[in-house]
């Protein structure tokens, strides 16, 4: 993007693992100067305070991306421009390249433990596939006796049901963690 003869450019990546952002960053780094914007902070990397980084963030959080970083950088073109001109050009461009990348629904998954006598083991795997559970683990060390510790993943918004569900399909009452 051209604006008043400086060179802007942009770059949006999806990022699903906040160490992954630094990495990112430093292969964006050309010479010059990278402002900075993600959903954890902002950088004005040396500019003007609040020019660069705060407008880039406010353009991925009206967005409504989750795990998106976004590097802008300008490459000076012989006019100085003034802070307000900034924020809009950074905040403008931002924005505009949010726009155009390719999103996908991700749920997110909430982590769930209980303590599951063995004879429902098979009541909880079978509620497990129903509720499409990842990552089911047993630990038969850490339950009482009698007792296994069950451990996965479920989406958020299904938790609660799938609480709901082994409670009411139980004789016994189950302890979540």
């Amino acid at each position: 993007m051209l604006h008043l003869k400086s060179c802007i450019l942009v770059i949006a990546e999806e990022i699903s693992m906040v160490g992954l952002i630094y990495a990112f960053f430093l292969a964006c780094l050309p010479e010059g100067i990278a402002h900075v914007g993600d959903q954890y902070g902002s950088t004005d990397d040396g500019g003007q305070s609040g020019t660069a980084g705060k407008p880039i963030q406010a353009a991925i959080e009206a967005s409504g991306l989750d795990r998106v970083m976004v590097v802008v950088i300008r490459h000076f073109g012989g006019i100085f421009l003034g802070s307000g001109e900034l924020v809009r050009a950074y905040g403008r461009t931002a924005a505009e390249c949010l726009k155009s990348v390719p999103t996908c629904f991700v749920k997110s998954k909430v982590p769930m433990d209980a303590e599951v006598p063995f004879e429902l083991l098979g009541l909880v795997y079978h509620q497990s596939t129903i509720f499409k559970v990842e990552d089911i683990n047993q630990d038969y060390e850490t339950g009482t006796e009698g007792t296994t510790m069950v451990t996965f993943k479920v989406d958020f918004d299904q938790a609660e049901s799938l609480k709901d569900a082994l409670k009411n399909h139980c004789s016994q009452e189950l302890e979540f963690y």
